[in-house]
């Protein structure tokens, strides 16, 4: 995830860090800036320059909100192999 945040633009950065900042001090906080994908798994909505959408899936353990995936969203549904990264690392998170 670190490094996915570090490839994009500043803007896009503050934008996405702006987001998730807003979720981690309203949490429990719904649409349009939060949606649950269902099994534990939420994900941030950012709406970035010239019409792009970053998504970052995230679980909350023990009161914590846990980064586990940020992506470049290109399709109406989330891919399932972007959920399915963000599940095997859930499971990390939890052990």
């Amino acid at each position: 995830m670190r490094e996915w945040l570090k490839s994009l633009h500043a803007e896009d950065r503050r934008i996405i860090g702006e987001d998730i900042k807003d979720v981690e001090f309203s949490w429990p906080i719904g649409m349009p800036l939060v949606r649950s994908l269902g099994r534990g798994l939420w994900e941030v909505r950012s709406s970035l320059p010239h019409g792009r959408i970053a998504r970052m899936i995230f679980c909350v353990e023990k009161d914590c909100m846990v980064l586990l995936h940020g992506f470049m969203k290109k399709t109406q549904k989330t891919p399932d192999q972007e959920i399915d990264l963000a599940l095997k690392r859930k499971k990390g998170a939890d052990s």
